[in-house]
């Protein structure tokens, strides 16, 4: 009842503690053995079952007094066990519909009252019971024996508890604490077996599926799918990539597959079959497991249920070629490393770390699922080594045959090949960083693996002593890519000698390298010459000291884009350009400290803003040697690695690339650095990096956020500035770029307030520098969503500036300002401030620049929310706003139509403006945006119809024009706030309509639809539905309809709402609504009279209003009086015959005059009996 609940069970929410058991064969499983185990506890352990629980088990039971015999209390409504504890407590207590028991001989006996319901009880019991067994032993006895070894005999346990003093009886309890585990170690077991029992699909069969799926990713005609790939890489040893307790419920791994008709599909492959999941894009997500979708046979089962397009073009012999084993029953399936019983469950992170350390101590050779495949990178298809390569890779049954295979590839290449192979081996043989740590725990590991020591025989049996020779020459100064020791160097500087380059390479290799790191680097040029993507061990564990408290750190915030896998497009290596950029880099990784500067120099002078020119550079491995300058120690290296890299980081391939090779982390550091100039290129190189997510957080994990804050104090508004403070307001400058790509992670943003970057960012928004200004700005504006900024830039006295640069001539600046103004606009105190400062007319200007759509956007939303406040509505008028905004109505994007509509529902509001809207024709474009399916802007409109409709002369048109229909339909929208937004409407359409009752009744289902909403559970949308009936009650015809569909009690079931806003309404729609037929008694029936007096005590007079006016239409009914009267209701109702509003007294007298004609009736019919 302790690890079988957290992970074998299943739950309908990620927390075993806070969901229900969901109803699967699993489940039912663990209930039966849990049950029997209940059952059989008071027979085989009789003086356990008679220990007293630390605490009750208390759950709602489906039995009653009734079923109670002999042995118990039974009172009416009350049940209570003979048997009590030493405080008097009864072991068992039944107060319907709780129950709560003290001790396992009262629970037996419980279940069996139960009867056919046992299941049930127990199901009942675990949810609502989060961990019983520390209930039933108490928290400090249990966290003291899960400390003890497995192993420990129960003497020595006794020994402990009685030191700890621990309550009575601790033999008994140590003994029942036994049991328990025992019986929850069984548990696991059992459902091990069960699951492997059920098994219809395993790891290799999904495999074999997965890599056919992928051949039809090709592109051409033939192409079937856009994309399929894993969503980890990491392989556990039973071929499983699922994390380790989400294989305790079979599931194998999960696969994002896009086809090319529909949208992404997130599945899970698990051992019962293959389903949709709720959306599992990458290896760190942490929900999403759930099942949305029947279960499938097999992946292309799915696929054909899914994508018509698969269906078609498919070709059914490849699959049966392959004879895929996906259904093939497998008697057992292996889970690794399950924790041991009665332990916490721990992370994935820190499981699959786990592995990773296991497999790195015990040197185990790898085996087939732990196989890493690596593409071929451009200058091997070149060689046309393609189609060998293919073969090769097609039947790989190990490790040597793959190095067999590569070494008879080499050998069937003519000279010229060969020798062109030799010299890319030397240069790019070691994709990745290796720093020296490495490289020489490498050499150790490399002497004592037999299996790559046969790889480097093979390689010099392949290979000539002349091919060795020249390998051992290049390998020495040249294999791994990064910064070079002075050693290196000097060694550089003696190659370049035509005489004795050479052989004083290979001596410097002699010297440096022993027996050991030579075998290694034979043996590595068969498996990993080929450049692909690292390792998880690598990517996940970069070079800098970083706690890993962060790295269990989520960031996954659901307004931020998710990664999406990156798509090589093939580069254009025809162009002279790929070819030179090339060879640079071959230069760039052989070459000493000045041809390394030279190299740099000689790159900056080719386009690098050329898409070929980047890809040339990540193609030949030139990423690894400009993020290994970065740590060197040679200023003029690190400035040229910079700029070459801010420039080639606008590509999206590339910005991935550096951050999956570990660089953003050598960026960050770099940030520390007393040179300026440098300084200033790593921000700006981050601020194009971190364009997604997780690159954004990398920059906070490794302290980025406080270095960049940092970089914005300097002195930007000074007449003259020296050269030095020149440099510090570039650096400023970089730096808020930098945090403008970090402000979009909402960690990021707390992270920047909590380093003190607003009030820096204040400073720097009274530069007058407009290059200085975007990046300020924009960042203000993206941190504006936040209300600790809205509450700081109001304080910081930042809106005054953000005003005057609405009139600056920079489109760009504009857009970020009034967006800025749009978000914190929100605030009342905001708005009166951007009026103080003059900022509404300058908005206004701003929709004369119809031609930019993201500026339009940004000024029609600050105008919007700015419009909120009527005073500031009045000033727009003075500068013709309405008549612009109107004009906006139409072919405009989405976006921006929702705040032009928004804006017109606030003008709307002062009465003369509904006018002008009609007469500048916006109410036909208003009731045409009506059929959008926009939310936002379905939202807006309607609330705009529905202001103007409070016009006589408007809602003729609306009417004529077909729009009350419209709204009503809105009512089906799945959207709540369409819906609220869509009765709100209505109700000045029903109220100003000519013929409301006969326009209402011509709606087919529109009266049924109303009354089925009362059962939502929105309370804007029930506020507004009863609003909207209140309305259509007036019409005695459509009140009889309304009564036939049940509006009568739905309207009593809403009575007990808190909620003084759908009170309100509530009590105004049970007030007309009683003007029909028997409706005043059902009301009273439903038991709606009792609530509603206590609405009299709410602090809201339009609550009182509404409730005197129902309790008037009620008290009519001779049972409703009596009732009002026990419930208290003369007090209130005489102290609101005293209040100013008229219809309140009116209303409040009436009931009481009632409730005593009632009282005097009764009087003479007793006397005169």
């Amino acid at each position: 009842m302790g690890s079988s609940l957290t992970r074998a069970a299943q739950w309908t929410t990620a927390s075993s503690g806070t969901g229900k058991l969901e109803f699967t064969p699993m489940n039912r499983f663990l209930l039966k053995e849990i049950l029997h185990f209940v059952e059989q506890f008071s027979s085989q352990h009789p003086q356990e079952a008679e220990h007293v629980f630390e605490e009750p088990l208390h759950w709602s039971t489906t039995l009653v007094v009734s079923d109670f015999k002999t042995d118990y209390d039974i009172s009416d409504s009350d049940v209570q066990s003979h048997e009590k504890d030493y405080e008097g407590h009864p072991l068992l207590q039944l107060s319907p519909p709780t129950v709560y028991v003290r001790s396992f001989s009262q629970l037996s006996k419980l279940v069996h009252l139960a009867d056919d319901k046992k299941l049930e009880e127990i199901q009942a019991c675990l949810e609502e019971n989060k961990d019983p067994v520390v209930k039933i032993l108490g928290p400090s006895f249990v966290s003291t024996l899960e400390k003890e070894d497995a192993h420990t005999d129960v003497l020595r346990l006794v020994d402990k508890v009685k030191e700890k003093d621990q309550g009575k009886d601790p033999e008994v309890k140590v003994k029942l604490f036994l049991l328990l585990q025992n019986m929850d170690n069984q548990l696991i077991s059992k459902c091990l077996k069960e699951i492997a029992g059920q098994v219809s699909l395993d790891p290799t069969a999904v495999k074999n599926e997965v890599e056919l799926l992928k051949k039809f990713c090709s592109e051409g005609e033939k192409r079937v799918l856009k994309l399929v790939r894993y969503t980890s890489d990491y392989i556990f040893s039973n071929g499983c990539r699922s994390p380790l307790w989400r294989q305790m419920h079979g599931e194998i791994c999960y696969l994002v597959i896009e086809p090319c008709d529909t949208e992404t599909l997130y599945i899970t492959c698990s051992t019962a079959g293959v389903f949709l999941n709720g959306g599992i894009k990458h290896e760190e997500e942490e929900s999403g497991y759930e099942q949305t979708s029947d279960m499938y046979k097999d992946l292309v089962t799915l696929l054909k249920s899914r994508s018509p397009h698969f269906t078609e073009n498919i070709n059914m012999q490849d699959f049966a070629v392959e004879e895929l084993p996906s259904t093939q029953k497998i008697q057992h399936v292996e889970l690794v490393d399950v924790e041991e019983q009665g332990q916490p469950q721990r992370s994935y992170e820190q499981q699959e770390k786990n592995v990773h350390e296991e497999a790195r101590q015990q040197h185990r050779p790898n085996k087939a699922g732990h196989e890493k495949k690596y593409e071929l990178c451009p200058r091997w298809r070149n060689f046309a080594l393609l189609s060998s390569c293919g073969k090769a890779e097609e039947n790989k049954p190990s490790k040597s045959s793959r190095e067999k295979k590569s070494g008879e590839i080499q050998e069937n290449l003519v000279p010229g090949a060969k020798s062109k192979i030799k010299a890319e081996f030397s240069v790019s043989s070691f994709p990745g960083r290796l720093s020296s740590q490495k490289i020489k725990a490498e050499e150790k590991k490399a002497s004592k693996s037999s299996g790559e020591q046969k790889s480097g025989e093979i390689q010099k049996r392949e290979l000539g002593s002349e091919a060795k020779s020249k390998m051992k020459a290049e390998l020495s100064v040249s294999s791994f890519p990064g910064p070079l020791s002075s050693q290196k160097i000097k060694a550089e500087e003696k190659k370049t000698s035509k005489t004795s380059g050479e052989q004083k390479s290979g001596e410097i290799q002699k010297r440096k390298l022993g027996s050991g790191a030579k075998n290694k680097i034979k043996a590595e040029f068969s498996v990993s010459s080929l450049p692909g993507r690292l390792s998880s061990q690598k990517t996940k564990t970069p070079a800098g000291s970083m706690p890993m408290e962060a790295f269990s750190e989520s960031s996954s915030e659901s307004e931020e884009e998710e990664e999406q896998p990156e798509r090589r497009p093939e580069s254009n290596t025809d162009l002279p350009e790929y070819w030179q950029i090339q060879k640079l880099v071959k230069y760039l990784k052989g070459g000493n400290q000045t041809a390394t500067v030279l190299t740099l120099c000689a790159m900056m002078d080719f386009n690098l803003m050329q898409e070929t020119c980047q890809l040339a550079i990540r193609d030949v491995g030139g990423l690894e040697v400009l993020i290994n300058l970065l740590d060197t120690d040679e200023v003029k290296c690190k400035i040229g690695s910079l700029k070459i890299l801010r420039k080639i980081s606008h590509n999206v391939q590339i910005r991935r690339a550096i951050v999956y090779m570990g660089g953003l982390q050598s960026i960050v550091k770099i940030l520390d650095s007393p040179v300026k100039d440098i300084k200033a290129l790593a921000a700006e190189t981050i601020a194009n990096v971190a364009r997604f997510r997780r690159a954004r957080r990398t920059v906070r994990q490794y302290g980025g956020i406080k270095k960049l804050v940092k970089l914005l104090d300097c002195v930007p508004n000074l007449a003259k500035l020296t050269a030095n403070q020149e440099k510090d307001v570039e650096v400023a400058r970089c730096g808020a770029l930098a945090l403008w790509s970090c402000s979009k992670s909402t960690k990021n943003k707390e992270a920047i307030r909590k380093a003190g970057g607003i009030p820096l960012l204040g400073r720097l928004l009274k530069s007058p520098h407009e290059n200085m200004l975007i990046p300020v700005v924009g960042t203000l504006q993206e941190c504006a969503s936040e209300e600790s900024y809205r509450s700081a830039i109001q304080t910081e006295g930042m809106i005054k500036d953000l005003v005057k640069n609405l009139s600056s001539n920079n489109d760009e600046l504009q857009m970020h300002c009034a967006s800025a103004i749009f978000k914190c606009a929100e605030d009342k105190q905001t708005r009166d401030l951007v009026r103080k400062y003059r900022g509404l007319q300058p908005l206004v200007l701003l929709l004369s620049k119809s031609d930019n759509k993201q500026l339009l956007a940004a000024a029609t939303g600050a105008i919007w929310k700015c419009s909120i406040s009527m005073e500031n509505v009045a000033k727009f008028q003075e500068h013709h706003a309405l008549e612009t905004l109107v004009c906006l109505l139409t072919d405009q994007p989405e976006e921006i139509l929702v705040n032009v509509v928004g804006a017109l529902g606030e003008f709307a509001m002062i009465p003369a403006n509904k006018a002008n809207i009609r007469n500048c024709g916006g109410i036909k474009s208003l009731v045409n945006l009506l059929t959008g399916t926009n939310q936002a802007l379905l939202v807006n409109v309607t609330k705009a119809v529905g202001a103007c409709a409070t016009d006589m002369d408007n809602m003729a048109i609306i009417d004529q024009l077909d729009g009350v229909r419209l709204v009503w339909s809105l009512l089906t929208n799945p959207s709540a706030d369409v819906q609220s937004s869509a009765a709100w409407a209505l109700c000045p359409c029903i109220k100003n309509a000519k013929d409301a009752g006969e326009m209402v009744r011509s709606l087919v289902g529109g009266l049924e639809l109303i009354v089925n909403l009362l059962k939502s559970t929105n309370n804007e949308v029930l506020a507004s539905i009863c609003s909207a009936i209140a309305k259509i009650a007036k019409d005695k015809e459509n009140l009889a309809v309304l009564t036939d569909h049940g509006v009568v009690p739905l309207l009593a079931k809403l009575t007990n709402t808190t909620d003084d806003r759908l009170r309100r309404h509530l009590a105004e729609a049970i007030g007309h609504c009683c003007m029909w037929g028997s409706n005043r008694a059902s009301f009273g029936d439903s038991g709606a009279v009792g609530p509603l007096v206590r609405y009299l005590k709410s602090k809201d007079e339009a609550v009182h209003q509404s409730t005197a006016m129902a309790l008037y239409q009620l008290s009519h009914n001779p049972n409703n009086c009596i009732t009002m009267h026990e419930k208290g209701v003369v007090k209130p109702l005489i102290l609101f015959m005293g209040s100013d509003d008229e219809t309140l007294q009116e209303f409040a007298a009436g009931c009481v005059r009632n409730i005593r004609l009632l009282a005097q009736a009764n009087r003479n019919a007793r006397l005169y009996r």
